[in-house]
């Protein structure tokens, strides 16, 4: 199937709220890790996200060049020709672009969709996140109503962050204290400034104790129940039921029962970065521990070119990656769901 079009990946998420279940969003850097994702997807019968965050477009642009724009750009084209092999249904998205980063990231690539929206031609990526939870509450809707009727214009979908997570990721850093929390006023103040879908639709990272990083299971305080708390006065104000879109951010180490809770009270994007970097790099650690004398040339021998093929142990670590989205897409209860059944 090819990269899921603008009315398709919005029926992707009304299938995912109705049906209380999320797609993993899977963050790639390179086309291998891409590779990966659809590939698990597919063993999974699931639709999917593929994300990028700014760090990961400069990685894909080149070390040594780290353009955003041009590693966004090309992993985007790419996709968007190796995902027509693949029969499920992919959105593209940007990840966390703070404030200092909109200009050299975001709106360029808003308006590199507007003009190929104008030319007949799809959005190249179905959804951007404006990651601002560095700014006060008023400054961060102020600039994500901006974005809002950017996008909306290119037929995309915005995704923005009310509240605090916790950790770091990609240089944007925040402590683990009661900031943790979205309150209903965010929740109200959301909706008053963005309206709920009349001014283009978007997606909501409401907070309830998330925390980027590596965690055993227990000890990140999630509190799910928030996100409850908000949907109902939001959808008590304005008379609809559940009417966020809601995105799960740091999950790594989440329990299973705080998942399905954030599942039921509307979340239809979970994001998995950590796990699936871990998932990717094990199995070449394990190739390289069990050939030693075959990816090293040790005491003048020539070692074994089979071993360090980067095919070798790159379709090893694909595969790792693969499984780890296989097991996404059954906690988030998006396996066999693919609309292209």
């Amino acid at each position: 199937m090819p990269i899921a079009s603008p009315e398709v990946y919005a029926e992707m998420l009304d299938r995912a709220k109705a049906g209380a279940f999320a797609y993993p969003a899977i963050n790639v850097t390179s086309s291998q890790t891409l590779n990966a994702a659809l590939q698990g997807f597919a063993e999974a019968g699931s639709d999917g996200i593929v994300q990028i965050s700014t760090g990961g477009a400069e990685y894909a642009s080149g070390p040594t060049v780290k353009n955003m724009i041009t590693g966004a750009v090309a992993l985007a084209e790419y996709a968007t020709e190796v995902a027509k092999n693949y029969p499920i249904n992919i959105a593209l998205h940007t990840d966390h672009c703070p404030k200092n980063k909109l200009d050299g990231y975001v709106r360029p690539l808003l308006a590199l969709s507007k003009e190929r929206v104008a030319n007949g031609k799809a959005p190249l990526f179905q959804s951007h996140m404006w990651d601002g939870s560095a700014v006060p509450v008023d400054e961060n809707l102020q600039i994500a109503e901006e974005l809002l009727k950017d996008a909306a214009a290119a037929h995309i979908i915005l995704e923005i962050e009310v509240g605090v997570v916790g950790g770091e990721e990609d240089g944007v850093s925040a402590a683990i204290d009661d900031k943790l929390y979205s309150t209903v006023e965010d929740g109200l103040a959301t909706a008053a400034a963005l309206g709920l879908g009349e001014k283009g639709r978007y997606m909501t990272a409401l907070t309830f104790g998330n925390v980027h990083g590596v965690y055993k299971p227990g000890n990140v305080k999630l509190r799910p129940e928030i996100l409850k708390e908000i949907q109902d006065a939001v959808g008590a104000k304005y008379g609809k039921e559940k009417p966020f879109d809601l995105v799960f951010h740091g999950g790594s180490g989440s329990l299973l029962s705080e998942i399905h809770g954030a599942l039921d009270f509307g979340v239809v994007k979970m994001n998995i970065d950590t796990d699936t970097q871990y998932a990717f790099t094990r199995p070449v650690v394990d190739h390289i521990m069990k050939n030693y004398d075959g990816v090293l040339k040790i005491d003048g021998e020539v070692g074994n070119k089979k071993a360090y093929d980067p095919r070798a142990w790159g379709k090893l670590a694909e595969a790792g990656l693969a499984q780890r989205v296989v097991e996404a897409c059954e906690h988030l209860r998006s396996s066999g769901t693919t609309l292209s059944k």
